[in-house]
């Protein structure tokens, strides 16, 4: 095949298994013949070599005096925010109102990238993301009952900690001995909730020294708030003792939260990050086409300023995650899916730093937090070099920190709380619950498995300036507090199963997030 263009050199050395630097696509593309210059470097490579650099194709190139790489300027113009009249982001809507997926507000990219793919890209130079809070080869949990004591222990410290400096806390032991009628505040974890005969709302503490009760009244404006309330959270109650000081009368409930004076961190220059989720390659509903027109898209001009990929989970379909799933596979082995979602990675751009964690499909442990893939699947998965870390992690681009995990927990607060505060149509004010309670997955049991490890690992202590999660294969997108909420949709179409429970999908859609600003236009690839 011809080569006389960087994305086409660049290709060809993906397909040959190779990861090209900048530096040598342009030396390469700048040769006489680009093919024969191609096979000579190739050839010339050390033989367990997966990164092509300008140093081996310099090498290789001894009958000709290499270009500088830093002197070629192929960089083009900078394309415009304003190329599209359907074009949203994230700061000109109102919170309440962004994420309709269903709305005219996305820019489609899904036609006529095969124009621009034979273009030149602008000079991409990520800097290394760093990573927080993962517990890949730190976990030491074994499942034993004194663990989960320790887990729930840490939860309770940590958020009551953010809680005690709002509120004149007594510990549950002694609130007792304190006189009727005395104002108290509690601090703890939501041990019941439970109606009255009267149909007022009986909420019961509990803290390390034991359990108190809060009687809601059914009449006051604070019965609203019961109805966001998720067992194992931890809130603060205020109010006055009873008669016989066995009760508090609730006149507040407050959450951790995330402060309304929270101003994000932003890059100090032009660039993006692109925020997916939910890939299901090994599904006979992986949309192979969309993905590569995205890849396209990504080694076009018009994403030269995107230097980040964030993958919130689900690289892969997986094999029995639900009853009836090898009926609806187009890869049975779990390896040979990890192997095609490597040949899929290795069409986007060698310069876009990767970073991904795993989901309730991977193969990993299904109790979170979840550590990483394992030595065997990163080698397989080895050829992009991308960043792989646990479910959740902080990742940290461009000074902004995101907060990345893939969200089981968001199918209990979709199924617990009202659908005005959580629902699978918008995917994101469930997000805003779990910033409001400080927690990515504050409610065990059900579908939500937990690994208790020596501290919480799903307390959300720092406030992030993103929050990215998937698992839901909805798009949705708001600010909560300014903490921009994305839940970034798949890359599977609708299967037999998610039409069985009534799911669906948004499929192909990729999330661009202007690092420098926090906006964000969300690209449709279908």
């Amino acid at each position: 095949m011809p080569l006389e263009t960087p994305v086409r050199v660049a290709r060809e050395l993906a397909d040959r298994g190779y990861v090209a630097d900048r530096g040598a696509v342009t030396l390469i593309a700048e040769a006489d013949d680009p093919a024969a210059a191609l096979e000579t470097a190739v050839d010339a490579a050390p033989p367990d070599a997966l990164k092509l650099t300008a140093d081996h194709v310099q090498r290789a190139r001894t009958d000709q005096p290499a270009p500088d790489p830093a002197a070629v300027d192929d960089t083009p113009a900078a394309p415009t925010r304003s190329d599209s009249d359907d074009q949203t982001d994230s700061s000109d809507a109102p919170p309440e109102s962004e994420g309709d997926s269903e709305s005219p507000d996305t820019e489609s990219s899904g036609t006529g990238l095969e124009a621009t793919t034979a273009e030149t890209v602008g000079d991409r130079d990520p800097t290394p993301p760093t990573i927080d809070n993962d517990v890949t080869g730190d976990s030491t949990g074994t499942g034993a009952y004194e663990e989960f004591v320790t887990v729930f222990r840490d939860r309770y410290e940590r958020l009551s900690g953010q809680l005690r400096g709002r509120v004149n806390h007594r510990p549950a032991d002694t609130i007792g001995d304190m006189s009727p009628g005395s104002e108290v505040a509690m601090v703890g974890l939501v041990n019941d909730i439970r109606s009255t005969a009267s149909g007022h709302w009986l909420v019961e503490l509990e803290d390390t020294t034991g359990t108190f009760p809060a009687l809601v009244m059914k009449d006051r404006e604070l019965a609203d708030t019961v109805d966001e309330l998720l067992l194992d959270e931890c809130v603060a109650v205020e109010g006055s003792l009873s008669d016989d000081a066995g009760l508090i009368f609730a006149d507040d409930i407050h959450f951790p939260d995330v402060p309304r004076t929270h101003r994000p961190s932003t890059a100090d220059r032009e660039v993006q990050a692109a925020l997916i989720s939910d890939v299901h390659v090994g599904s006979q509903e992986f949309v192979a086409d969309a993905w590569e027109r995205f890849a396209d898209w990504l080694h076009s001009p018009a994403a030269e300023k995107v230097e980040y990929l964030l993958i919130a989970g689900d690289m892969v379909e997986g094999v029995g995650v639900y009853p009836g799933q090898d009926e609806e596979l187009d890869i049975v082995d779990i390896y040979d899916q990890y192997r095609e979602f490597s040949e899929r990675l290795k069409s986007v751009p060698g310069d876009i730093e990767i970073v991904m964690i795993p989901g309730n499909h991977d193969a990993v442990r299904l109790a979170e937090p979840q550590p990483a893939f394992d030595e065997e699947l990163r080698d397989i998965m080895s050829a992009h070099d991308a960043r792989i870390t646990g479910n959740p992690s902080t990742v940290t681009i461009e000074g902004v920190s995101v907060l990345m995990y893939h969200g089981v927990s968001l199918d209990e607060l979709i199924a617990e709380l009202p659908d005005d505060e959580a629902s699978y149509d918008d995917p994101h004010h469930a997000m805003y619950q779990l910033l409001k309670k400080r927690h990515v997955a504050p409610q065990y049991g059900g579908k939500m498995r937990l690994a208790p490890e020596n501290h919480d690992y799903l307390v959300i202590d720092d406030v992030p300036d993103v929050f990215h999660t998937g698992h839901v294969h909805k798009v949705g997108w708001g600010k909560y507090h300014n903490v921009l909420s994305v839940n970034t949709g798949c890359w599977q179409a609708q299967t037999d199963f998610q039409k069985s429970v009534n799911i669906d999908p948004d499929v192909a859609h990729a999330p661009i997030l202007d690092l420098d600003t926090l906006d964000m236009t969300v690209r449709k690839f279908v």
